[in-house]
């Protein structure tokens, strides 16, 4: 569903991202970690395309990211981790305009909608705006959004931010159960726990180079621990 090849982003003299390489299948969860500075935003956003990559590919269900970036961005959910959206817009117009941005039909929003509020307990705040919402709240709408167009990839920075206990667990699931559906994750986060519970595979970024791939398994092998090590341990060893 998407492979990065070779991916190198050069910032003037700085390096980036210097040619990482990796894939996502369907029904995958991959993250990334990594401190900050390590280059993981910047391979969210040349993913999504608010970036041009200075060499490499990317390619979105064998679609290339550069070339056919409207075609690519049809198939992708992003969850973004500062919700940005006009203060004054409601959360029911949100979800409306994001939805018809994608060709969502008029006919199929109402009940997309009104599953997905329920999840999150948000029905009737549709019809407040959006200054008037928690942080928390507003990342739930995000990530409603995010799911509303029934994207094959969905791209994740930080979901769990600003959310409380109930919520965070909400989301996890919806994130699990888009995967066994068939989905594709990149998932981007510091909070190693969450990666832990979730992830098919984790990639450890370190100084734009992406230094180890694998299941927590193939981790804990490649860092010489127990069956009993956590990402946290694990991620002290590798990087």
């Amino acid at each position: 569903m998407l492979k990065v090849h070779n991916l190198v982003k050069h910032f003037g003299d700085n390096k980036a991202v210097k040619s990482v390489s990796f894939d996502i299948h369907e029904g995958e969860i991959f993250t990334l970690i990594g401190p900050n500075s390590s280059g993981k935003t910047t391979i969210v956003k040349n993913i999504l395309g608010l970036l041009q990559p200075t060499s490499g590919e990317i390619t979105v269900s064998n679609f290339d990211v550069t070339k056919m970036p409207v075609k690519t961005k049809s198939l992708t959910g992003y969850i973004p981790d500062e919700p940005s959206i006009w203060p004054m817009m409601t959360g029911e117009e949100f979800l409306n305009f994001t939805q018809a941005l994608y060709g969502v039909k008029e006919s199929t929003r109402k009940a997309t909608n009104k599953k997905l509020l329920s999840l999150f307990n948000l029905e009737g705040l549709e019809k407040q705006s959006f200054d008037e919402y928690s942080r928390g709240n507003k990342q739930k709408f995000s990530i409603i959004a995010a799911l509303s167009h029934n994207p094959k990839l969905l791209i994740i920075d930080e979901p769990i931010v600003g959310l409380d206990p109930t919520g965070a667990e909400i989301a996890k699931k919806l994130f699990v159960d888009f995967a066994k559906n068939g989905g594709s994750i990149l998932l981007v986060t510091h909070t190693l726990p969450v990666a832990e519970e979730i992830s098919s595979r984790i990639g450890i970024l370190k100084d734009g180079t992406l230094i180890e791939t694998g299941t927590m398994d193939e981790l804990r092998n490649k860092a010489g621990l127990g069956h009993h090590a956590n990402l946290d341990e694990i991620y002290k060893k590798l990087a």
